[in-house]
C-alpha cells in the first residue's frame, strides 16, 4: 500500500512538473521566493493593527510569530528524521523532470506549504470578522506551494502534508491567541 501511494506521488509529480512551460519559469521562480511575499506579510500586519489596535495587535503578532517558529522547528526536525530526497536530487528523475532549483536539504514535508498555509489560516481566522474578502488570502499558499512542483523540489505529498500541518498549527495557535485576547484586560486602542 505504501509503495502504491509512493508511486502515485511520483507519477503525479512528474505529470504536474511536465505541465511547466519555459516562458512561465520566471513567474514560478519569483512566486517561490519568500521575499516576493513581504508586501503581503506587511499588509497583514497593518490589517491586524487596524482591526485590533496596537496592544492587542502585538499580542496577536506574538502568537503569529510563535506559530511560525514552531512550524519551522517541527518541519526541520521532520525533514532530518524522514530524510526523503527532493525530486531534483533523485538521479532516476533527473532526465524526465524540469528542475529550476536544486536545494540540498530534504523534501518531506514542505516548509513552504506548511508556513504559507499556517500564515494564511491564522490571518483568516484573526481577520475574518473584519474583512469578508480575506479568504482570497488562500491564493497565496496555493500558488506558493504549487510553485514548488514547477521548480522541481517537492512531491505533491510533501505539499499536502505541509498544508495540513500548517493549517492545524494555525488553528491551535489561533485558539490559544483567542483565549489570551478574551482573558486580557488590554482593549483596542
Amino acid at each position: 500500500m505504501l509503495e502504491t501511494l509512493k508511486e502515485w506521488d511520483f507519477q503525479l509529480f512528474i505529470y504536474l512538473n511536465s505541465l511547466g512551460i519555459e516562458s512561465w519559469d520566471g513567474f514560478w521562480l519569483l512566486i517561490t521566493k519568500t521575499t516576493f511575499w513581504i508586501p503581503l506579510f506587511l499588509s497583514l500586519l497593518f490589517l491586524i493593527y487596524k482591526s485590533y489596535g496596537y496592544k492587542r495587535g502585538i499580542l496577536i503578532v506574538i502568537y503569529f510569530l510563535g506559530a511560525i517558529f514552531f512550524s519551522i522547528v517541527l518541519m526541520l526536525s521532520t525533514k532530518y528524521f524522514v530524510a526523503r530526497l527532493r525530486p531534483s536530487s533523485m538521479p532516476e528523475l533527473a532526465e524526465i523532470i524540469r528542475a529550476l532549483q536544486k536545494p540540498v536539504s530534504y523534501s518531506f514535508y514542505s516548509g513552504h506549504a506548511s508556513s504559507s498555509f499556517m500564515i494564511a489560516t491564522f490571518a483568516v481566522l484573526v481577520l475574518r470578522k473584519y474583512y469578508r474578502w480575506i479568504y482570497v488570502l488562500f491564493l497565496f499558499p496555493f500558488l506558493f506551494s504549487l510553485s514548488r512542483i514547477f521548480v522541481g523540489v517537492h512531491f505533491p505529498s510533501d505539499l499536502l502534508v505541509g498544508a495540513m500541518i500548517g493549517t492545524l498549527l494555525a488553528i491551535l495557535f489561533y485558539k490559544r491567541c483567542k483565549l489570551s485576547l478574551e482573558r486580557t484586560s488590554v482593549k483596542k486602542d
